[in-house]
């Protein structure tokens, strides 16, 4: 279904350059879009693609506006990628409404559940005892809710979602299919050469506005909570482990680990493969890059970025100890050399 440029413009701000009726059929990535397409071109670095895309109408920054009213219809936003994220959002709306709500016949619903107005639930969901949904909550097929679980309004849970007993999800959030939240955390003692099961008596609580990727686990805490606080986004394929806490408006990419009781601050960023050893803390607006390991507390915001060939462990830890005195050693290499230079000059012995 095709909208209006001007009703996209009235209802997401920015500056419209173009005929309020001229339809937009889908939004395209700007390399792909052909006509009857919206895209966006976020930064002067891409500023080429105006040239050679197809699409109807370009979100362009201010500083790319002459650019993009040379070739045609634009809208002019102060942030690009922002505009557009929103206009995604705003475009399922409308050609995506939430479905009628809906109570599947197949489902399980304990009897001392409560289902708040408007709550839907999917083909052979099952609803434990005491759990509570709020307003809107949406529970898909196979989803399984244990007792004493809480889910806030207007969250979505998809399919063959997990979440175990008393568990707190907060308002908006979304889970993904085959996410499991509230197993056990991995706890055991050793004895005798055997390890002896450490019963996992917390929970997991998770605040508004977070997003949790395809089959992500996040165990629940061995005496306290694990706790994942506002706006967290969460990919695929993540591993939360017992009595982690992570906050607000912090992002992992995918197959990311987090090993127990390491504490993650707010606004950090995780890269796709990278790990965090157990009871460490990483200070708010620390970037992880991928695929790296961290070893230590990370104690100061700044971007950070460690690998290392996996050795026998003696060899290793003799090797990191050098490895970070490299620069001094470069240094100190470097005074020598210039030392030498200079008495070589001056045809004397250093």
């Amino acid at each position: 279904m095709s909208r209006p440029l001007g009703e996209i413009v009235d209802a997401l701000g920015g500056t419209r350059h173009g005929s309020p009726d001229l339809l937009i059929e889908r939004l395209a990535p700007v390399a792909t879009a052909e006509q009857g397409d919206l895209a966006f071109v976020a930064q002067a670095r891409y500023a080429s693609q105006i040239e050679t895309t197809a699409a109807s109408v370009l979100i362009v920054p201010p500083a790319l506006q002459a650019q993009a009213l040379a070739r045609g219809a634009c809208i002019v936003s102060d942030d690009p990628y922002l505009y557009f994220a929103r206009l995604t959002q705003w475009w399922r709306r409308q050609h995506d409404p939430a479905p009628t709500p809906f109570i599947d016949p197949s489902a399980s619903i304990h009897p001392s559940a409560h289902l708040g107005e408007g709550v839907s639930v999917g083909p052979f969901a099952v609803i434990g005892a005491d759990v509570h949904l709020d307003r809107g909550a949406r529970v898909g097929a196979h989803v399984v809710l244990g007792a004493g679980a809480r889910v806030g309004q207007d969250t979505v849970l998809h399919p063959r979602v997990t979440i175990g007993e008393r568990c707190v999800l907060g308002e908006r959030c979304t889970v993904h299919p085959g996410a499991v939240i509230g197993a056990d955390g991995f706890g055991f003692a050793p004895h005798a050469g055997e390890w002896v099961k450490i019963e996992q008596l917390g929970t997991v609580r998770i605040g508004n506005d977070v997003d949790i990727g395809a089959n992500t686990c996040i165990d629940r805490g061995a005496l306290g909570d694990t706790v994942i606080e506002d706006g967290v986004k969460l990919d695929n394929l993540i591993q939360i482990g017992h009595n982690v806490r992570v906050g607000k408006h912090t992002a992992m990419a995918g197959c990311a680990a987090v090993a127990g009781s390491a504490t993650i601050g707010a606004h950090c960023t995780i890269g796709g493969r990278a790990s965090v050893l157990g009871h460490l803390t990483l200070a708010d607006g620390v970037n992880v890059s991928a695929l790296s390991v961290v070893t230590r507390s990370l104690l100061k915001p700044g971007h950070y970025t460690g690998f290392f060939p996996i050795d026998d462990n003696a060899s290793w830890e003799k090797n990191a100890a050098s490895l970070k005195q490299l620069n001094r050693m470069r240094e100190r290499l470097k005074a020598v050399e210039q030392a030498m230079e200079h008495a070589l000059k001056n045809n004397s012995t250093p």
